[in-house]
């Protein structure tokens, strides 16, 4: 059995694809600015896989989008782009 890591602080194994949950308030362009800062960070996301929801009421959306992440802060870095994009309320 191979050893694990001692300093890891993920049981994720690298790489991998990985879901992501972004919401926010429903905007014509929100789903573009969320691809837009994916790019970012992966230049070559697809985004025909990325999952559309709408709130019942339709004030807000909800997208998954499963990205491939090489590493923790590679995956921790798209958290952070996210998380600080203005019209992004909610990542998980």
């Amino acid at each position: 059995m191979a050893e694990q890591p001692t300093n890891e602080e993920t049981l994720i194994e690298f790489p991998c694809d990985f879901p992501i949950k972004v919401m926010g308030e429903t905007h014509q362009h929100f789903t573009q600015e969320v691809v837009k800062t994916i790019r970012n960070l992966i230049p070559d996301f697809d985004e025909s896989g990325i999952e559309m929801r709408g709130s019942s009421g339709g004030k807000y959306i909800s997208l998954t989008c499963t990205v491939h992440v090489t590493s923790k802060p590679h995956l921790d870095d798209i958290y952070r782009a996210l998380t600080s994009h203005p019209m992004v309320k909610v990542v998980l």
